[in-house]
């Protein structure tokens, strides 16, 4: 038994010794440096030029749009802020669903939806060529690197073209439904560039779609959303400043959207309004509490349901 042992042991160091075909016999504080690869962004002005808008709207509302309605059904809400403005503007809404942007986009009166882009993290909707292609045509997206780096364009040049732009400040996708932490990046450029933010909330997309799920749940499930009144920084206020009234506004928003217009403005005016980044509960029931679709008037049920949440 002995000799086996030691057998086993001998056998097991010189397999952690081998190279196996991978390691370098060179060690690695002896190996030449090489600068590292920076990674190429795709282009995507061309996307904002007229030969890509015309053959966006066909796509929007010939293929996506069709589609999109014989998935799900849409309430819309608050759009009437948009009259009282001219582009551009940030629209700034939660992020729960690859649902998102094209709720946001096909709810966004035509007028508007045609001068708007969205901003889509590089290392994701642009790795591959077919990916960067297909998501700028059909949603105008733009590259942003969420890491750091060189892009084709950035926010700031989109904008200053008169373009509107669709930002979502949480960076990703919620794992659970419910908001994450906001970047400050919307509230920076409506800082440095002078255009209101407009915060657009939704619910029901994570039901409808979560991460990881890569077509809507059968069913027609309900997705809302809401559009608020547009939020400026005020003289001598911060970016720091104005970021977290971007996030309370569509946190109002969507306290709104669940109850009333008055029990929100009530609760907003005590500084009662319920956290969107949900209750501190096990995993499992934040993640159960989003899985419900939202319930409205028109729906069996839903004007009981309304009046019982009064």
């Amino acid at each position: 038994m002995g000799f086996l042992a030691d057998t086993a042991d001998d056998v097991r160091t010189v397999a952690r010794g081998w190279r196996w075909g991978r390691r370098s016999q060179v060690p690695r504080s002896a190996e030449p440096w090489v600068p590292a690869q920076r990674a190429s962004v795709f282009p995507s002005d061309w996307a904002r030029r007229r030969p890509a808008i015309a053959a966006r709207e066909v796509a929007q509302k010939g293929g996506l749009e069709p589609l999109f309605r014989s998935q799900v059904r849409t309430r819309v809400e608050g759009l009437d802020v948009l009259e009282r403005l001219e582009g551009p503007v940030i629209f700034a809404a939660n992020h729960a669903s690859h649902l998102d942007t094209p709720l946001v986009l096909l709810s966004l009166p035509a007028e508007w939806r045609r001068r708007t882009a969205v901003a889509a993290a590089a290392d994701y909707f642009f790795d591959t060529w077919w990916r960067a292609v297909g998501s700028s045509l059909l949603f105008n997206t733009f590259p942003i690197d969420r890491h750091g780096g060189t892009l084709a364009a950035t926010p700031g040049e989109v904008l200053a073209d008169g373009w509107s732009l669709v930002i979502f400040p949480e960076g990703t996708r919620s794992r659970d439904g419910w908001t994450g932490p906001f970047r400050m990046g919307a509230a920076w450029l409506a800082h440095a560039h002078g255009v209101p933010v407009v915060p657009v909330a939704h619910r029901g997309t994570f039901a409808a779609m979560p991460r990881g799920q890569g077509w809507p749940s059968p069913g027609r499930r309900r997705l809302t959303i809401r559009f608020g009144e547009p939020l400026r920084p005020a003289e001598g206020e911060s970016v720091r400043e104005f970021a977290p009234r971007v996030r309370a506004a569509l946190a109002q928003l969507l306290d709104e959207d669940a109850t009333t217009w008055w029990d929100a403005r009530r609760r907003a005016a005590d500084g009662a309004t319920p956290d969107p980044s949900g209750p501190d509960v096990a995993p499992w029931r934040r993640v159960w509490e989003q899985t419900a679709s939202p319930r409205v008037e028109d729906e069996p049920g839903g004007a009981l349901l309304r009046a019982w949440r009064r």
